[in-house]
C-alpha cells in the first residue's frame, strides 16, 4: 500500500489564521480533484482505501485530496471553539480549493463532511474552481435525527487515554460498531491515524482531536436544529451536481424518510443503501468502494 503526501494551507479566521492539513493521493498536478471530507471526530486518512481505488482506476489523471478539518488530525486546534461550525469549515474548504484550482471538482463527504459539501454545492455563485460536478453524501442529509445527536453528544469532547493501539481500537469500536463489519486489521488501520502519543512522554496514547469541538455541538437545541434544517434544505434544493446518497440501512442519523425525500427534490439524489451498516459506511468494504468509484468515474452523459 502506498502512502499519501501531507501538505498544509493557512486558512484565515477571526483570530488571524490556522493551519489546515490535507493528504493527497495520485497526481498532484491533475486538475481533476476529488475532495474527501470526513466525519465529526475523524480525519482525512479515513479515505485511504477509497482514495487508492480511485487512483488505480483513473490512472494518472486524478488527485484525491483528504483534508483534516480544523481541530482534527494534523490540523491546528482553533483558539475560538465557536469556529467549529459548518460555515467556517466551508470557508476553509474554499480556501483549499482556491489553492488547488481544479477544473473538475468532485466531493465525497461523510456525515459532517457531507454537510460541508451540501453547504458548498448549494451556493449558487461560486467561482468555477469550487463548482461541484459530482457529489457523494455519505449517510447525511438536511434532517439529522435528534436521538443521533444525543448519542454523539455522549462521547464528544471526552479525552480518553490508552496504553496501546489495540486498547484504543477496542475503545473506539465500542462507540463506532454501527460503522458495520470490519476485520480487526481494517479497524486497526482506521484507528491508527486517530491517535497520538500523550505529550507527557509516558508512551500512552490519546485521540487526535480538540475536545472543544463539543462546545458548539452541546449548545445546539431542538429549535436551533430545526432552523439549521430549513437552511440545509434550501441549500440542498439549489444543488446542481449529480448526487449519490449513500445510506447505512440501519442509520440512526439519516432516516429512510429523509433519504427518500432527497431522491425526490433538489438534485434528486441516486440512493444506495448498505445492509448491516448504521452510521456511517466507511468505504473500506469493497461494495461500498465500488459504488462510489463507479459513480465518480463513470463517463458524463
Amino acid at each position: 500500500m502506498s502512502n499519501p503526501t501531507l501538505a498544509f494551507i493557512d486558512c484565515p479566521d477571526a483570530q488571524g489564521s490556522h493551519r489546515m492539513a490535507y493528504w493527497h493521493w495520485g497526481n498532484p498536478t491533475s486538475r481533476h480533484v476529488v475532495l474527501c471530507v470526513h466525519g465529526l471526530t475523524r480525519q482525512g486518512r479515513d479515505f485511504d482505501t477509497l482514495a487508492q481505488a480511485l487512483c488505480e482506476q483513473a490512472g494518472g489523471d486524478i488527485c484525491v485530496v483528504c483534508p483534516d478539518v480544523a481541530g482534527r488530525g494534523q490540523s491546528d486546534w482553533l483558539k475560538d471553539p465557536q469556529g467549529y461550525q459548518l460555515p467556517f469549515y466551508a470557508a476553509d474548504m474554499l480556501a483549499l480549493l482556491a489553492q488547488l484550482q481544479p477544473t473538475r471538482l468532485d466531493w465525497v463527504g461523510t456525515s459532517m463532511g457531507g454537510l460541508i459539501g451540501l453547504v458548498v454545492a448549494g451556493q449558487p455563485d461560486l467561482p468555477p474552481f469550487a463548482k461541484v460536478h459530482r457529489l457523494v453524501l455519505n449517510d447525511v442529509g438536511p434532517v439529522i435525527e435528534w436521538q443521533a445527536l444525543q448519542r454523539i453528544g455522549q462521547y464528544l469532547g471526552q479525552v480518553p487515554v490508552f496504553d496501546t493501539e489495540q486498547q484504543a481500537a477496542d475503545a473506539l469500536w465500542a462507540i463506532a460498531s454501527s460503522f458495520g463489519p470490519h476485520t480487526p486489521e481494517q479497524w486497526l488501520a482506521l484507528t491508527r491515524p486517530q491517535i497520538k502519543p500523550l505529550a507527557d512522554g509516558s508512551g500512552r496514547l490519546t485521540l487526535r482531536y480538540d475536545p472543544a469541538l463539543a462546545e458548539p455541538f452541546k449548545a445546539m437545541t431542538l429549535e436551533s436544529a430545526a432552523q439549521g434544517e430549513a437552511l440545509l434544505w434550501q441549500a440542498y434544493d439549489q444543488i446542481s451536481a449529480q448526487t449519490l446518497l449513500v445510506r447505512g440501512a440501519e442509520s440512526d442519523l439519516l432516516s429512510a424518510t429523509t433519504a427518500q425525500a432527497m431522491t425526490q427534490r433538489g438534485p434528486k439524489a441516486q440512493l444506495v443503501e448498505f445492509a448491516g451498516v448504521g452510521h456511517a459506511p466507511t468505504f473500506v468494504a469493497q461494495p461500498q468502494v465500488d459504488a462510489v468509484r463507479s459513480f465518480l468515474l463513470a463517463p458524463d452523459h
